[in-house]
């Protein structure tokens, strides 16, 4: 049995873990407030902010202060290319970006009134 550190001293067995997905979302939210009132739901964040959620095999949810992009390849997740954003504009150094027009110059230019 492989166990693997979630953060502050505590460990998991990684042959347990079904999910390990991010808190933001309407449905891991509705699954944490049913776990935490079914008490199946365990806070080891050490009082930070919960950065990811991993549900059990025995449904149990589990709270870390840990992101799921540092917890997933420790539970042997191989690509987490999927994201959101742009990682090649994220990755580049702010000098290499192109520069952004300010908005003055997309804005058109105002019409003078005749008094």
């Amino acid at each position: 049995m492989k166990f693997v550190s979630i953060g502050y001293g505590n460990v998991i067995a990684a042959d347990r873990v079904v999910l390990v997905a991010s808190p933001d979302s309407a449905p891991v939210k509705r699954l944490v407030q049913d776990a935490k009132e079914q008490g199946r739901l365990i806070d080891v964040s050490s009082g930070r902010r919960t950065r990811s959620v991993i549900v059990t095999d025995s449904e149990h949810v589990i709270l870390s202060a840990l992101q799921v992009e540092t917890l997933a390849p420790r539970f042997g997740a191989e690509d987490l290319k999927e994201r959101d954003v742009d990682t090649e504009a994220a990755a580049q150094p702010e000098a290499e970006r192109p520069p952004r027009a300010s908005r003055r110059e997309t804005a058109p230019p105002k019409k003078k009134e005749k008094e």
